[in-house]
């Protein structure tokens, strides 16, 4: 047999006419012609090299290798179906599958995290692996199924990636507790008098976007720290008096740690969106895992 010609459709096809041992009724359960269902018998017929259903009186029987073809042609057939189903049908339950998510340190504690233990209840066999996001490589390696999600502020993502707006995000000021500076009502001036840690993503910037707003306002804060991650701000300033503006979920856990005040001046915040590549649009498991992360976007 040349498997190159093989066609699943004509399989079906086989099926069907060896459990109806009629070309009438099979070609009504396969919603074809008859002369359609002749036409694939006999494409049948050639690529087995055997004439696997002979006419009978009333009907048609089938030959020796037909029979033979029957039970193995059963399970390929089912498995195929039982594949198509679990696409279709995912069940977190009995999953094994592994998800990649590029993201910042940031979104790791504000979403990724609670979003392990979520997907850990729910769907045991399922994994996480995460990955530091690299906005200019990352429809690449989404195209090539390096990444299956990222997490990420929407203006920085391609704009050919699929994307839901997760929540909106703002800054507020963190100190540790019984932070004399912080006590009372804050005022530009005192704030910019404050020792402040920012976080420079590349390494070794003392300045951001709130400097501009500050200078635009006639004031210039004291910067003590440039960090290179979010992850160590809130454990830096705990335990001394630097102050730092970080985004609010990052120390929602840290309140008894932290004293949280509002910014004595406007900074603007940002959004943060789920992308995903077409590749991925379709498939039940991670369309699953999409709408996890849009429920605990709600919830947070």
């Amino acid at each position: 047999m040349d498997s190159k010609k093989l066609d699943l459709n004509l399989l079906v096809t086989l099926e069907t006419l060896l459990a109806e041992q009629n070309v009438t009724r099979a070609a009504e359960r396969l919603h074809l012609s008859q002369p359609a269902v002749s036409t694939q018998l006999g494409r049948l017929r050639e690529l087995f090299d055997d004439p696997l259903l002979i006419p009978i009186q009333r009907g048609m029987t089938p030959t020796a290798k037909a029979l033979e073809l029957l039970g193995p042609l059963r399970q390929a057939l089912d498995q195929v179906r039982a594949t198509l189903a679990e696409h279709r049908h995912f069940n977190p339950e009995k999953a094994d599958l592994t998800v990649v998510i590029a993201c910042t340190d940031y979104l790791q504690t504000a979403v990724v995290r609670p979003l392990a233990v979520a997907l850990r209840k729910q769907a045991p066999g399922l994994r996480i692996a995460l990955r530091h996001l690299e906005p200019s490589a990352l429809e690449t390696q989404m195209a090539g199924g390096e990444v299956d999600l990222a997490l990420m502020t929407p203006e920085h993502g391609p704009g050919s990636l699929r994307s839901r707006h997760l929540f909106d995000e703002r800054y507020v000021l963190i100190g540790r507790r019984g932070h004399p500076g912080l006590r009372g009502s804050l005022s530009v001036e005192r704030f910019a008098q404050l020792d402040h840690v920012i976080v420079s993503l590349r390494g070794g910037d003392f300045t951001t976007p709130v400097d501009e707003g500050l200078a635009a306002l006639g004031y210039r804060r004291k910067v003590a720290l440039s960090a290179a991650s979010f992850l160590v701000v809130p454990e830096i300033v705990a335990h001394s008096d630097f102050v730092a503006l970080v985004p609010e979920r990052l120390v929602r856990d840290h309140r008894d740690a932290l004293m949280i005040v509002e910014c004595p001046f406007p900074v603007q915040g940002f959004s943060v969106s789920m992308l995903w590549h077409e590749r991925n649009h379709s498939h039940s498991g991670q369309r699953w895992v999409r709408e996890i992360v849009m429920e605990l976007a709600r919830e947070l």
